[in-house]
Protein backbone atom coordinates (compact mmCIF):
# COMPACT_ATOMS: atom_id res chain seq x y z
CA UNK A 1 0.00 0.00 0.00
CA UNK A 2 1.47 3.12 -1.65
CA UNK A 3 2.28 6.34 1.48
CA UNK A 4 -0.62 8.92 0.66
CA UNK A 5 -3.17 5.79 0.91
CA UNK A 6 -1.60 4.86 4.13
CA UNK A 7 -2.16 9.22 5.90
CA UNK A 8 -5.80 7.99 7.05
CA UNK A 9 -4.33 5.34 9.25
CA UNK A 10 -1.56 7.36 9.89
CA UNK A 11 -3.43 10.20 11.62
CA UNK A 12 -4.71 8.13 14.57
CA UNK A 13 -0.75 7.71 15.78
CA UNK A 14 0.02 10.80 15.04
CA UNK A 15 -3.14 12.50 17.03
CA UNK A 16 -1.99 10.56 19.99
CA UNK A 17 1.85 11.73 19.50
CA UNK A 18 0.39 15.51 19.10
CA UNK A 19 -1.27 14.82 22.04
CA UNK A 20 1.80 13.71 23.81
CA UNK A 21 3.29 16.32 22.76
CA UNK A 22 0.81 19.46 23.32
CA UNK A 23 -1.68 17.85 26.21
CA UNK A 24 -5.10 20.12 26.27
CA UNK A 25 -3.55 23.74 25.70
CA UNK A 26 -6.20 26.15 26.90
CA UNK A 27 -5.48 28.81 24.59
CA UNK A 28 -6.46 26.04 21.62
CA UNK A 29 -10.14 26.40 20.46
CA UNK A 30 -11.47 23.25 21.25
CA UNK A 31 -14.66 21.20 19.72
CA UNK A 32 -15.26 19.69 23.18
CA UNK A 33 -16.13 22.97 24.56
CA UNK A 34 -17.99 23.93 21.65
CA UNK A 35 -20.11 20.62 22.27
CA UNK A 36 -21.08 21.77 25.80
CA UNK A 37 -22.39 25.14 24.43
CA UNK A 38 -24.17 23.63 22.00
CA UNK A 39 -25.84 21.79 24.63
CA UNK A 40 -26.68 24.85 26.72
CA UNK A 41 -28.08 26.23 23.61
CA UNK A 42 -30.19 23.57 22.53
CA UNK A 43 -31.56 22.26 25.62
CA UNK A 44 -33.84 24.93 26.22
CA UNK A 45 -35.38 24.96 22.82
CA UNK A 46 -35.74 21.03 23.07
CA UNK A 47 -38.02 21.32 26.35
CA UNK A 48 -40.30 23.64 24.69
CA UNK A 49 -40.62 21.78 21.26
CA UNK A 50 -41.52 18.87 23.28
CA UNK A 51 -44.39 17.88 26.09
CA UNK A 52 -42.71 14.83 27.29
CA UNK A 53 -39.09 15.16 29.05
CA UNK A 54 -37.97 12.04 27.86
CA UNK A 55 -38.97 12.15 24.33
CA UNK A 56 -37.18 15.83 24.00
CA UNK A 57 -34.19 14.27 25.95
CA UNK A 58 -34.11 11.73 23.61
CA UNK A 59 -34.64 13.59 20.47
CA UNK A 60 -32.20 16.64 21.71
CA UNK A 61 -29.66 13.83 22.29
CA UNK A 62 -29.80 12.21 18.95
CA UNK A 63 -29.90 15.32 17.09
CA UNK A 64 -26.63 16.41 18.61
CA UNK A 65 -24.88 13.19 18.22
CA UNK A 66 -26.12 12.84 14.52
CA UNK A 67 -25.30 16.29 14.00
CA UNK A 68 -22.36 16.24 14.99
CA UNK A 69 -20.94 13.29 13.35
CA UNK A 70 -22.50 14.72 9.90
CA UNK A 71 -20.78 17.75 10.51
CA UNK A 72 -17.25 16.14 10.94
CA UNK A 73 -17.87 13.73 8.22
CA UNK A 74 -18.56 16.39 5.90
CA UNK A 75 -15.34 18.43 7.13
CA UNK A 76 -13.33 15.21 6.77
CA UNK A 77 -14.53 13.70 3.13
CA UNK A 78 -13.97 18.08 1.85
CA UNK A 79 -10.81 17.82 3.16
CA UNK A 80 -9.65 14.28 1.86
CA UNK A 81 -11.45 15.26 -1.30
CA UNK A 82 -9.00 18.16 -1.99
CA UNK A 83 -5.78 16.87 -1.15
CA UNK A 84 -4.71 13.36 0.92
CA UNK A 85 -2.30 15.62 2.75
CA UNK A 86 -4.92 18.41 3.94
CA UNK A 87 -7.45 15.36 4.81
CA UNK A 88 -4.58 13.71 6.66
CA UNK A 89 -4.06 17.17 9.07
CA UNK A 90 -7.67 17.31 8.96
CA UNK A 91 -8.44 14.13 10.42
CA UNK A 92 -4.83 14.41 13.29
CA UNK A 93 -6.15 17.33 14.86
CA UNK A 94 -10.17 16.21 15.06
CA UNK A 95 -8.54 13.42 16.64
CA UNK A 96 -6.15 15.21 18.79
CA UNK A 97 -9.24 16.81 20.19
CA UNK A 98 -10.66 13.64 21.15
CA UNK A 99 -7.74 12.11 23.44
CA UNK A 100 -7.01 13.20 27.02
CA UNK A 101 -3.73 10.76 27.93
CA UNK A 102 -1.78 13.60 28.26
CA UNK A 103 -3.83 15.82 30.03
CA UNK A 104 -5.12 13.18 32.39
CA UNK A 105 -1.49 12.21 33.33
CA UNK A 106 -0.44 15.70 33.93
CA UNK A 107 -3.41 16.57 36.07
CA UNK A 108 -2.37 13.24 38.27
CA UNK A 109 1.39 14.43 37.83
CA UNK A 110 0.98 18.12 39.69
CA UNK A 111 -1.19 16.56 42.46
CA UNK A 112 1.49 14.15 43.39
CA UNK A 113 3.97 16.59 43.32
CA UNK A 114 1.71 18.97 45.31
CA UNK A 115 1.39 16.07 47.72
CA UNK A 116 5.29 15.39 47.39
CA UNK A 117 5.86 19.12 48.51
CA UNK A 118 3.44 19.06 51.37
CA UNK A 119 1.19 21.94 49.92
CA UNK A 120 -2.04 19.82 50.35
CA UNK A 121 -4.61 22.48 50.24
CA UNK A 122 -2.83 23.05 46.91
CA UNK A 123 -3.35 19.47 45.45
CA UNK A 124 -7.15 19.54 47.56
CA UNK A 125 -7.45 22.41 45.25
CA UNK A 126 -6.16 20.97 42.15
CA UNK A 127 -7.80 17.17 42.32
CA UNK A 128 -11.39 19.30 42.80
CA UNK A 129 -10.87 20.20 39.59
CA UNK A 130 -11.02 16.74 38.20
CA UNK A 131 -13.63 14.91 40.73
CA UNK A 132 -17.43 15.43 40.81
CA UNK A 133 -17.15 14.72 44.83
CA UNK A 134 -16.71 17.24 47.94
CA UNK A 135 -12.94 16.99 48.83
CA UNK A 136 -13.14 20.16 51.32
CA UNK A 137 -12.15 17.82 54.42
CA UNK A 138 -9.67 15.61 52.12
CA UNK A 139 -5.92 14.96 53.52
CA UNK A 140 -3.07 13.22 51.98
CA UNK A 141 -4.22 10.00 51.64
CA UNK A 142 -7.78 10.98 50.38
CA UNK A 143 -6.71 13.15 47.84
CA UNK A 144 -4.59 10.33 46.66
CA UNK A 145 -7.63 8.01 46.43
CA UNK A 146 -9.43 10.25 44.30
CA UNK A 147 -6.67 10.78 42.00
CA UNK A 148 -6.01 7.22 41.43
CA UNK A 149 -9.79 6.58 40.97
CA UNK A 150 -9.76 9.30 38.38
CA UNK A 151 -7.16 7.85 36.61
CA UNK A 152 -8.73 4.55 36.33
CA UNK A 153 -12.32 6.14 35.61
CA UNK A 154 -11.25 8.36 33.02
CA UNK A 155 -8.62 5.50 31.08
CA UNK A 156 -11.84 5.08 29.02
CA UNK A 157 -13.76 7.75 28.27
CA UNK A 158 -10.70 9.80 27.95
CA UNK A 159 -8.33 7.73 25.82
CA UNK A 160 -9.92 3.92 24.88
CA UNK A 161 -13.21 4.42 24.29
CA UNK A 162 -12.50 7.52 21.12
CA UNK A 163 -9.61 5.36 20.10
CA UNK A 164 -11.93 2.20 20.10
CA UNK A 165 -14.77 4.57 17.84
CA UNK A 166 -11.46 6.12 15.97
CA UNK A 167 -10.42 2.68 15.16
CA UNK A 168 -14.21 2.01 13.14
CA UNK A 169 -14.89 5.07 11.73
CA UNK A 170 -12.31 7.87 12.11
CA UNK A 171 -12.17 11.52 13.29
CA UNK A 172 -16.24 11.38 12.80
CA UNK A 173 -17.04 8.72 14.69
CA UNK A 174 -14.62 9.75 17.82
CA UNK A 175 -16.28 13.06 17.88
CA UNK A 176 -19.52 11.44 17.94
CA UNK A 177 -18.50 9.28 20.76
CA UNK A 178 -16.88 12.60 22.67
CA UNK A 179 -20.68 14.46 22.20
CA UNK A 180 -22.63 10.82 23.59
CA UNK A 181 -20.12 11.41 26.46
CA UNK A 182 -19.78 15.22 26.93
CA UNK A 183 -23.95 14.71 26.94
CA UNK A 184 -23.69 12.07 29.60
CA UNK A 185 -21.38 14.80 31.65
CA UNK A 186 -23.76 17.48 31.56
CA UNK A 187 -27.48 15.97 31.37
CA UNK A 188 -27.40 12.40 32.61
CA UNK A 189 -27.84 12.76 36.30
CA UNK A 190 -30.68 11.17 38.65
CA UNK A 191 -31.88 14.61 39.96
CA UNK A 192 -35.02 16.30 39.42
CA UNK A 193 -34.17 18.34 36.55
CA UNK A 194 -32.65 15.43 34.64
CA UNK A 195 -34.11 12.16 35.47
CA UNK A 196 -36.11 12.08 32.43
CA UNK A 197 -34.81 14.07 30.17
CA UNK A 198 -31.17 12.73 30.24
CA UNK A 199 -32.13 9.45 30.76
CA UNK A 200 -31.49 8.55 26.90
CA UNK A 201 -28.07 10.27 26.82
CA UNK A 202 -27.52 8.58 29.76
CA UNK A 203 -28.34 5.17 27.79
CA UNK A 204 -26.79 5.81 24.94
CA UNK A 205 -23.34 6.45 26.85
CA UNK A 206 -23.46 3.16 28.29
CA UNK A 207 -23.88 1.70 25.32
CA UNK A 208 -21.25 3.27 23.93
CA UNK A 209 -18.73 2.37 26.41
CA UNK A 210 -20.12 -1.20 27.49
CA UNK A 211 -17.18 -3.07 24.71
CA UNK A 212 -14.34 -0.50 25.72
CA UNK A 213 -14.41 -0.77 29.12
CA UNK A 214 -14.37 -4.10 29.14
CA UNK A 215 -11.61 -3.91 25.98
CA UNK A 216 -9.64 -2.41 29.05
CA UNK A 217 -9.34 -4.61 31.30
CA UNK A 218 -7.55 -6.79 29.16
CA UNK A 219 -5.20 -4.26 27.92
CA UNK A 220 -4.58 -2.86 31.37
CA UNK A 221 -3.77 -6.38 32.53
CA UNK A 222 -1.46 -7.29 29.90
CA UNK A 223 0.30 -4.05 30.83
CA UNK A 224 0.20 -4.07 34.51
CA UNK A 225 3.44 -5.94 34.23
CA UNK A 226 5.30 -2.48 33.41
CA UNK A 227 4.65 -0.71 37.04
CA UNK A 228 6.22 -1.79 40.40
CA UNK A 229 4.74 -4.42 41.47
CA UNK A 230 2.00 -4.46 39.14
CA UNK A 231 -0.10 -8.17 38.78
CA UNK A 232 -1.90 -9.14 35.62
CA UNK A 233 -3.47 -11.79 37.40
CA UNK A 234 -4.93 -10.23 40.27
CA UNK A 235 -6.34 -7.00 37.84
CA UNK A 236 -8.03 -9.53 35.48
CA UNK A 237 -9.77 -11.62 38.54
CA UNK A 238 -10.85 -8.11 40.53
CA UNK A 239 -11.79 -7.01 37.80
CA UNK A 240 -14.18 -10.16 36.77
CA UNK A 241 -15.31 -10.64 40.68
CA UNK A 242 -15.40 -7.10 41.51
CA UNK A 243 -16.59 -4.87 38.38
CA UNK A 244 -20.02 -5.05 38.37
CA UNK A 245 -19.75 -3.06 41.54
CA UNK A 246 -20.50 -0.08 40.26
CA UNK A 247 -23.64 2.45 39.66
CA UNK A 248 -22.57 2.13 36.30
CA UNK A 249 -22.30 -0.30 34.08
CA UNK A 250 -18.97 0.22 32.59
CA UNK A 251 -17.45 2.38 35.04
CA UNK A 252 -16.72 -0.26 37.42
CA UNK A 253 -14.02 -2.49 34.67
CA UNK A 254 -11.44 -0.17 34.22
CA UNK A 255 -11.59 0.91 37.95
CA UNK A 256 -11.58 -3.08 39.13
CA UNK A 257 -8.64 -3.96 36.72
CA UNK A 258 -6.56 -1.02 38.03
CA UNK A 259 -7.45 -1.59 42.11
CA UNK A 260 -6.05 -5.18 41.50
CA UNK A 261 -3.06 -4.70 39.04
CA UNK A 262 -1.96 -1.89 41.77
CA UNK A 263 -2.86 -4.10 44.86
CA UNK A 264 -5.30 -1.39 46.33
CA UNK A 265 -8.81 -0.74 47.20
CA UNK A 266 -11.25 1.98 45.59
CA UNK A 267 -14.37 3.33 45.58
CA UNK A 268 -16.65 3.59 49.24
CA UNK A 269 -18.85 6.13 50.37
CA UNK A 270 -17.98 9.56 49.30
CA UNK A 271 -19.90 13.02 49.45
CA UNK A 272 -21.94 14.41 46.07
CA UNK A 273 -23.74 17.67 46.14
CA UNK A 274 -23.66 17.99 49.89
CA UNK A 275 -24.86 14.51 50.04
CA UNK A 276 -23.31 11.29 51.05
CA UNK A 277 -23.44 8.19 48.57
CA UNK A 278 -23.19 4.73 49.60
CA UNK A 279 -20.89 3.72 46.61
CA UNK A 280 -19.52 -0.09 47.16
CA UNK A 281 -15.51 -0.60 47.57
CA UNK A 282 -13.81 -2.28 45.05
CA UNK A 283 -10.10 -3.95 45.63
CA UNK A 284 -11.90 -4.67 48.93
CA UNK A 285 -8.89 -6.03 51.49
CA UNK A 286 -5.93 -4.95 49.47
CA UNK A 287 -4.03 -1.89 50.49
CA UNK A 288 -4.71 1.40 50.77
CA UNK A 289 -4.08 4.04 47.96
CA UNK A 290 -1.17 6.60 49.28
CA UNK A 291 1.03 8.64 47.12
CA UNK A 292 3.30 6.29 45.69
CA UNK A 293 0.39 4.92 44.33
CA UNK A 294 -0.39 7.87 41.70
CA UNK A 295 2.50 7.62 39.64
CA UNK A 296 1.92 4.41 39.11
CA UNK A 297 -1.57 4.99 38.20
CA UNK A 298 -0.89 7.47 35.00
CA UNK A 299 2.30 5.40 34.22
CA UNK A 300 -0.80 2.19 33.71
CA UNK A 301 -2.68 4.64 32.00
CA UNK A 302 -0.64 5.43 29.57
CA UNK A 303 1.13 2.10 28.82
CA UNK A 304 -2.26 0.86 28.09
CA UNK A 305 -3.01 4.35 25.74
CA UNK A 306 0.04 3.69 23.87
CA UNK A 307 -1.20 -0.02 23.45
CA UNK A 308 -4.53 0.57 22.55
CA UNK A 309 -3.32 3.04 20.18
CA UNK A 310 -1.23 0.64 18.15
CA UNK A 311 -4.25 -1.80 18.58
CA UNK A 312 -6.60 0.92 17.41
CA UNK A 313 -4.69 2.01 14.60
CA UNK A 314 -4.29 -1.87 13.31
CA UNK A 315 -7.53 -2.62 13.33
CA UNK A 316 -8.22 0.89 11.23
CA UNK A 317 -5.25 -0.31 8.61
CA UNK A 318 -7.30 -3.44 7.95
CA UNK A 319 -10.55 -1.51 7.35
CA UNK A 320 -8.84 0.52 4.80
Amino acid sequence: MELPHLLPWLALPAAFILDTLLGDPRWLPHPIRWMGKAIELFEPLFRRWFANEQVAGGVFAATLILGCWGVSFTLVSLAYGFNLLVGFVVETILLFYCLSARSLTQAAMDIHESLLEGEVDNARSQVAMIVGRDVSQYQADDIARATVETVAENSVDGVISPLFFAALGGAPLALAYKMVNTLDSMVGYKNERYLHFGRIAARIDDVANFIPARIAVVCIALLSRLVPRGSMRAALRTAWKEGKNHASPNAGYPEAAFAGALGVEMGGPNIYHGQLVEKPYIGKGLNRITLIHIPRAYQLMYYTAVFCTLLAAGLRLITL
